[in-house]
């Protein structure tokens, strides 16, 4: 059913050459495929035409809503519900700022709001030179690094307003600093066509970084009632079995 057939106006929105669109359509029959109800691909499919465009466009959106049959309404609520789908182009490297309560306290706002002046742009912006963009984030889901920065979704942590602002020079001037964890960098369109679900083709990606340590089995170590390392040995949580043995 078409939007004129549900009485919503036509979106806007020029359609994608026609060699864009061949391929797109491809790789959206490739997704779709993978589901047994083709509506399930749409996130998916938002990723791939952020990975053509660098964002979610009106064109983007249309080629979505043909491809699964749904309303341009309908998948402008879902590219609008998520903030990984962008709706403005992205720099090739998004830095996304962890602005949430425990990496705010321990320095995500001041590191934020150094980057904007360091860079010149605000919140949502990118750089003349299109290199950078930046964002707050709510929740990196890094707590036991923080502050947290990511770069096209792959972590730097433990990081600091002068780290933080070599690190966007750094990506500027052409260098790849490497990820604490997580896969090396590659550019935010890279990125998303990953996230949409095709491989990641490069040659030992994945494994150049290291991966979560230490911190992140703190809490667990401490629901165990184990004391950490450099403590005096005073376990903080009481085991849960602790008083239950009768």
């Amino acid at each position: 059913m078409t939007n004129v057939e549900l009485g919503l106006p036509a979106m806007p929105a020029v359609p994608y050459p026609a060699e864009v669109r061949e391929r797109l359509a491809s790789d959206a029959r490739e997704l779709i495929d993978r589901y047994p109800v083709a509506r399930s691909a749409l996130l998916p499919l938002l990723h791939l035409v952020q990975a053509e465009e660098g964002f979610v466009s009106p064109t983007g959106i249309r080629f979505c809503a043909e491809q699964l049959d749904l309303t341009t309404a309908e998948v402008t609520a879902v590219a609008t519900f998520y903030t990984m789908y962008r709706r403005r182009p992205a720099g090739k490297y998004h830095v996304g700022v962890c602005t949430n309560t425990l990496c705010a306290v321990l320095g995500g706002d001041q590191i934020f709001a150094e980057l904007q002046e360091h860079l010149g742009v605000g919140n949502n912006e990118t750089t003349a030179d299109g290199e950078i963009s930046i964002e707050h984030i709510e929740c990196n889901a890094a707590c036991d690094y923080a502050p947290v920065v990511m770069v096209n979704w792959e972590f730097f942590d433990n990081q600091t307003p002068e780290s933080a602002r070599q690190l966007v020079d750094d990506l500027r001037a052409g260098q790849q600093p490497m990820p604490t964890r997580g896969a090396r960098l590659c550019s935010f369109r890279e990125t998303s066509r990953i996230l949409a679900g095709f491989p990641d083709e490069r040659a030992g990606a994945v494994d150049d970084s290291g991966a979560g340590g230490a911190p992140s089995l703190a809490g667990l170590r401490l629901a165990k009632g184990e004391a950490l390392p450099g403590t005096p040995g005073t376990k903080v949580v009481a085991p849960r079995h602790e008083g239950t043995e009768a």
